[in-house]
């Protein structure tokens, strides 16, 4: 590297050395997961609830998620087998303030709860004056390990009924801020596959199908181009599925699933998907605009030891500009809260709800827009507790 420019080589040895130290963390990262027990749901004499609002549009549909989960539990909150708790700060405003990602006293209060049901969150950018942090949302997965990120979407008219297992500590989001940058010439961002981490997101794919009845298990990746990454995450997914001959394995490159999803010559063939963190980020919400938009959309993050539930779109800062996110739909968060009371033992309390909101849904369903001549997020709500 003699004849190259002073900075670039200085760049250039910089990179390495932080690129070393990326590829130990990751190994040790994968001695760690390979130690970890199985899925466990909280079994505490009273399970605390944690409500995070976040940012734009969360605290209204969290507001009215509350209340309907106050009316849906209020025998078990007043025998104490339930309490629901209030997170404060984990806002925007408070993370720039005080510079970190999720402040150590937010972070204290969640890591107190048994669950948490979050809103959506902002993430920061340079253009919004501060530090830049990390998102939110990639912190807590990887705070807490929460490896399966599980998306549901439902269309029963069309026979759809799919669940999405999308990898939720790894591939390129877990790496997606230690890019480097060599002078003015080229940038590089990271992507990581660990055998331990893909081996724990297959099987859990490959359990949730066999407990209810699946007998497909398609896994979704971009192999034929990423060919160490994917190639591993598919090869690893494989290698698990020989454990249960009862379901079918078959492969999909992402392009071709994502034209898939709205075929309907063949989609309500698809039952159950396994996909490395970016794919599913990018399938499911495809998904979830099939089956109605973001808006009717739930998640849940599940780990070893904590779980958080919460919509999959975004804070809706548009909404907040225009002064209209009254009209926001809470029927992501209320699916997510279904999603959190079937992980905690409460399956019939799910059951109430979630017919109560797929009623709502189609009484209102059409006119929750999120748009200003639309329905509110307040009489949607009012119609599920109707329904309870």
């Amino acid at each position: 590297m003699k004849d190259y420019p002073q900075e670039i080589i200085k760049d250039i040895e910089a990179a390495k050395e932080a690129f070393e130290a990326m590829l130990i963390e990751q190994y040790e990262r994968n001695k760690r997961i390979a130690e970890r027990s199985e899925i466990v749901s909280g079994d505490a004499d009273c399970i605390t609830i944690g409500l995070a609002p976040g940012d734009g549009i969360g605290p209204i549909i969290m507001d009215e998620t509350r209340a309907v989960l106050k009316t849906l539990l209020a025998d078990a909150i007043g025998s104490g087998k339930i309490a629901l708790k209030d997170i404060e700060g984990f806002t925007i405003e408070n993370r720039l303030d005080k510079g970190e990602t999720v402040p150590a006293e937010v972070l204290a209060e969640m890591e107190s709860c048994n669950v948490l049901l979050k809103g959506p969150t902002t993430t920061p950018n340079a253009a919004m004056g501060g530090k830049n942090l990390e998102s939110a949302n990639v912190f807590l997965r990887k705070h807490f390990d929460l490896y399966a990120n599980v998306r549901p979407v439902c269309l029963p008219a069309e026979g759809i009924d799919w669940t999405f297992f999308r990898e939720n500590t790894e591939g390129e989001y877990a790496l997606g801020s230690k890019g480097i940058r060599v002078g003015d010439s080229f940038s590089m961002d990271f992507k990581v596959t660990t055998a331990e981490g893909s081996k724990r997101i297959a099987k859990a794919a490959f359990d949730f199908a066999r407990a209810n009845g699946k007998d497909r298990v398609s896994i979704v990746t971009k192999a034929n181009i990423m060919k160490k990454t994917d190639g591993d995450f598919q090869g690893i997914c494989l290698d698990v599925a020989k454990e249960y001959p009862e379901i079918k394995a078959d492969t999909w490159f992402v392009d071709i699933m994502a034209a898939n999803l709205v075929n309907t010559d063949i989609r309500s063939g698809f039952q159950v998907f396994v996909l490395p963190n970016l794919y599913g980020d990018i399938i499911t919400d495809e998904a979830a605009q099939i089956q109605g938009g973001v808006g009717t959309a739930g998640s849940a993050n599940i780990g070893s030891d904590y779980a958080i539930f919460e919509a999959i779109h975004g804070s809706a800062p548009r909404m907040v500009e225009e002064g209209i996110a009254d009209r926001a739909n809470p029927a992501s968060l209320m699916t997510a809260a279904v999603m959190l009371l079937r992980h905690i033992g409460y399956s019939a309390e799910a059951d109430k709800l979630e017919a109560a909101v797929a009623a709502a849904d189609a009484k209102l369903g059409a006119r929750m827009t999120g748009l200003a001549d639309g329905g509110t997020c307040a009489e949607f709500a009012a119609e599920v507790v109707n329904n309870l």
